[in-house]
């Protein structure tokens, strides 16, 4: 089951004990080896999510993301000479106004994303909002401030983590996290309306074919659909 949105003000300090510190470290190791595919293709990567946070569990996923467009032959050669198997490939697209994004599943739950269009600032203040660290971060085993699905802010301590609601603090969770506060209300918004209306699901959401590059459904789905043809027009 999904998590809910917190809609009253709560505050919690929540320890981690030993097996949680593992399942941490074991899932960014897993990010780690990803990124440093990335990094010896000379390409700049983050990992978002409760993997930056912290605050892990059983069902997280490793998300690498690509914060800017690149050439699909170069990263997916990455994965390759790294002895990383792609499983899935799909091009994605949460909204009409949103860029279109390449999304490698290379095991369970995990995948490599990278944006096939340039992003707009609320897109890319998006994995600021949920929390993103580097790899380099990942080395200096550094944790960040971000938001998870319940729209609960969480803070790193030394023992764990600090939450605390973000519903009726948009501002100040917008100064903590060095955010606009046009996009962390874009995110309330968006979280809370799943919360009442369900999962709504994605704009376009379409498994390439087998001889297909990323670069060539993109164009095969433009001229096909003109909402998708306006959006890579306007970038």
């Amino acid at each position: 089951m999904a998590k809910k949105p917190s809609m009253h003000i709560e505050y919690r300090e929540v320890t981690y004990d030993s097996e949680h510190w593992t399942l941490l470290a074991h899932l960014r190791e897993k990010a780690a080896c990803l990124m440093e595919a990335m990094e010896k293709a000379n390409l700049k990567s983050i990992v978002h999510g409760s993997i930056a946070r912290g605050d892990v569990s059983e069902k997280s996923d490793v998300d690498v993301f690509l914060q800017t467009p690149a050439s699909s032959f170069v990263v997916e050669t990455a994965l390759e000479k790294a002895g990383i198997r792609t499983e899935r490939r799909l091009i994605v697209q949460a909204t009409p106004t949103y860029a279109m994004k390449a999304h490698i599943e290379v095991g369970e739950r995990a995948n490599v994303t990278f944006p096939l269009m340039k992003m707009r600032k609320v897109e890319r203040e998006f994995y600021v909002f949920g929390g993103k660290v580097s790899l380099q971060d990942i080395r200096e085993d550094l944790r960040v401030a971000g938001v998870d699905k319940r729209l609960m802010l969480i803070e790193p301590t030394h023992e764990g983590h600090m939450e605390s609601t973000v519903v009726g603090r948009e501002e100040q969770v917008a100064r903590i996290l060095g955010l606009s506060i046009e996009t962390v209300m874009d995110r309330v918004r968006a979280l809370t309306r799943r919360d009442h209306v369900g999962r709504t699901g994605v704009f376009v959401e379409e498994e390439l074919l087998t001889d297909e590059t990323f670069e060539m459904a993109m164009e095969r789905l433009m001229k096909k659909n003109p909402a998708v043809r306006r959006r890579a027009r306007s970038a």
